[in-house]
């Protein structure tokens, strides 16, 4: 896969424009550092619980902390990617200024390059065969027939199936997710990273020099993509007052 490198928002600019078509879809990751896969974070165990029994586990201090309840297995996936348990979802945004934001996030391995991986979903899905022929740009919801044997009951009834990776959108209800543009990729029970899937034309990368990332970080905050931007809490407000006095 061909990479070409960014050192900026400019030359971030440039690339999509050359290289992304308007009227397609496409979403973005950033991950700080260039050589992780694009694997979600229960796959990154070598012999992890049961997801079910993840699940379980959170369920059983969170629920009564939740401002509505969980309607199903989904909907406590999210909260449990939200909260740093690993599931088998991937986060995307629909803005390739908020990849590029975690791409550069201050971190320990800033001395590292990062990445910034661009995603056809609907070429995913494709590949996955969930695809809708009176709606060309057709992306599922975590609602929709095509994507319940994603689900833990459809794994836990023990299905023969081996579904490939999709994409998918879900219901904005957080702040943190609104702001973030968010959707989704969900694994099914296979392990292989989303760019060694397909044909090569579901997933690209740039490559962002760790030269480059105090760089970017300081055009992102000119352009408002600031720590609270992206997670409008009190926690961010606290953090954002705190860099004041460094």
């Amino acid at each position: 896969m061909a990479t070409e490198e960014i050192a900026s928002v400019q030359e971030l600019l440039e690339q999509l424009d050359k290289s992304t078509d308007p009227t397609e879809v496409n979403w973005y990751r950033g991950q700080r550092v260039f050589d992780w896969k694009l694997l979600p974070g229960y796959f990154r165990f070598t012999s992890p619980p049961s997801e079910t029994t993840l699940l379980n586990r959170f369920r059983q201090n969170a629920s009564r902390l939740l401002e509505a309840p969980a309607r199903n297995d989904f909907d406590w996936l999210f909260l449990m990617q939200h909260y740093g348990v690993p599931t088998r979802l991937l986060d995307w945004s629909e803005n390739p200024l908020t990849a590029l934001y975690f791409a550069v996030f201050h971190s320990a391995e800033d001395d590292q390059d990062g990445a910034l991986w661009m995603l056809n979903p609907v070429s995913l899905n494709e590949y996955a065969n969930i695809r809708n022929s009176d709606e060309p740009m057709f992306i599922p919801s975590f609602d929709d027939e095509e994507i319940k044997g994603y689900s833990l009951e459809s794994l836990r009834s023990g299905s023969k199936l081996a579904l490939k990776p999709a994409a998918t959108i879900a219901t904005r209800n957080s702040a943190r997710i609104q702001a973030q543009a968010g959707v989704f990729t969900i694994h099914h029970n296979e392990r292989t990273p989303l760019e060694e899937i397909g044909d090569g034309k579901q997933v690209s990368c740039f490559k962002i020099p760790s030269s480059a990332k105090e760089k970017i970080r300081k055009q992102l905050a000119i352009l408002g993509f600031t720590r609270f931007h992206l997670f409008p809490e009190l926690e961010s407000v606290g953090a954002s007052v705190r860099e004041g006095l460094e």
